[in-house]
């Protein structure tokens, strides 16, 4: 059965000058290729969320959605506003089709954005056809947040680096082909001390420990690193860039969680305004009720102004704003928080229905909770948020003026 009930496009949206016609054509045409995907999001008990994973992957990467981790390839649609919009149709489609896709992106994006030639002719093209699936590795039980905390050590030795540690919460852990690992090699103290490695899953020391399980089956893992050993080359971008290599990366992301956040955010609108037209209640319609109007009008309030916070972030960083990081955050927090709110008012819509197994207002009331943790809680973005607004200029006035202002007052 297809989870696809209306696309997830919102054309007045996309209509805006964030916008521009490669964007709309892309948002129809994927919105096109999921509603045709009906086998590819059923789950048969035999497929695990690691099978189904990897399946979804190589068929993004034959059908050219993943063509732009590839930028030799000459593919389009690489720039933000395109990824986030593939993410919000993505997950308003199917939960395990945007993890695929999210997590693909996540781990080759530092290869394009800091691999040599010779790294990125390695893995970029069999990425970007969905051959070889990669992780980002950087979390760790005692370093979520805190990257200044890591602890998985890379000891210079003769003829490369010693790994040695473990890594937590590693999405697509079990089916990667490659680990972009943040490691700790000294040269500095906290997060001045970090690099980034490219660890082949076949390296010798490096192997699961355990297969997480989720409230939303997806495939994640806890990996240990013992005595593997990494040649130079292995190094992204340089020694010590590790934690420049991580922030970037999370910044340019952030934004794309909001983004699927609205498009679980828009399924679960449409899935309870279908409930409330067709549920017949007291002589009439669910939808007659007062109170019902309410909350969806509520539910429709928070999904638009998410998606334009996602817009407006997407755009930022496309227009090489410097500041874009601050409304990254925004737009995470804002689209994460309010899709709860939606999803939890779809399953009060539904009623016991919506408490059903495998429901679409089950699913989704699963699937969007993790959205408001990883790649930075909402409580991190508050403080990322915050932290912006005291660099900030009073409003109307320059520092000159203020100086120049206060340096009156003293006389």
């Amino acid at each position: 059965m297809t989870h696809v009930l209306g696309g997830g496009l919102d054309e007045g949206i996309l209509a805006l000058p964030f916008y521009e016609e490669q964007h709309r054509t892309l948002a129809v045409e994927l919105a096109g290729w999921c509603a045709g995907r009906a086998g590819l999001w059923s789950r048969p008990l035999e497929r695990t969320p690691e099978k189904a994973g990897r399946e979804i992957l190589r068929a993004l990467g034959s059908a050219g959605w993943l063509g732009f981790l590839d930028p030799a390839s000459g593919s389009a649609a690489g720039d933000h506003r395109s990824i986030c919009l593939a993410r919000e149709i993505l997950a308003y489609a199917d939960d395990l089709a945007d993890f695929a896709f999210s997590i693909q992106a996540l781990s080759a994006t530092p290869i394009v954005r800091y691999g040599n030639r010779e790294q990125q002719l390695e893995y970029l093209p069999r990425m970007a056809s969905g051959e070889t699936a990669g992780s980002f590795a950087i979390s760790e039980k005692e370093a979520g947040s805190d990257m200044s905390a890591v602890g998985l050590t890379a000891d210079r030795v003769s003829g490369g680096y010693l790994l040695t540690g473990r890594k937590a919460w590693i999405a697509h852990a079990g089916i990667a082909d490659v680990h972009c690992v943040i490691a700790r090699t000294g040269g500095g103290p906290g997060a001045l001390g970090l690099t980034a490695f490219l660890v082949p899953a076949r390296t010798p020391g490096v192997r699961v420990l355990e297969e997480v399980r989720l409230i939303a089956p997806r495939s994640l893992g806890h990996l240990a690193f013992e005595d593997c050993l990494v040649p130079e080359s292995s190094v992204l971008g340089r020694p010590g860039q590790g934690f420049v290599v991580a922030t970037d990366l999370l910044e340019r992301f952030r934004m794309t969680v909001g983004a699927a956040a609205v498009g679980f955010a828009r399924r679960a609108v449409d899935s309870a305004v279908q409930q409330a037209r067709e549920r017949r209640m007291h002589g009439g319609r669910l939808m007659d009720l007062q109170l019902v109007k309410g909350a969806l009008a509520d539910m429709e309030v928070k999904l638009n102004a998410s998606a334009l916070l996602v817009a407006r972030a997407a755009w930022e960083l496309d227009h090489g704003n410097p500041g874009y990081a601050k409304h990254s955050s925004i737009a995470k927090v804002a689209a994460t928080e309010a899709a709860q709110e939606i999803v939890d008012a779809a399953v009060q819509i539904h009623g016991a229905a919506g408490l059903v197994a495998d429901s679409v207002p089950e699913r989704l009331y699963r699937q969007v909770r993790s959205l408001r943790i990883y790649e930075g809680a909402s409580e991190v973005q508050k403080l990322i948020i915050a932290d912006t607004l005291g660099r900030r200029p009073l409003v109307g006035r320059s520092r000159a003026a203020s100086a120049n202002s206060a340096s009156r007052v003293e006389r």
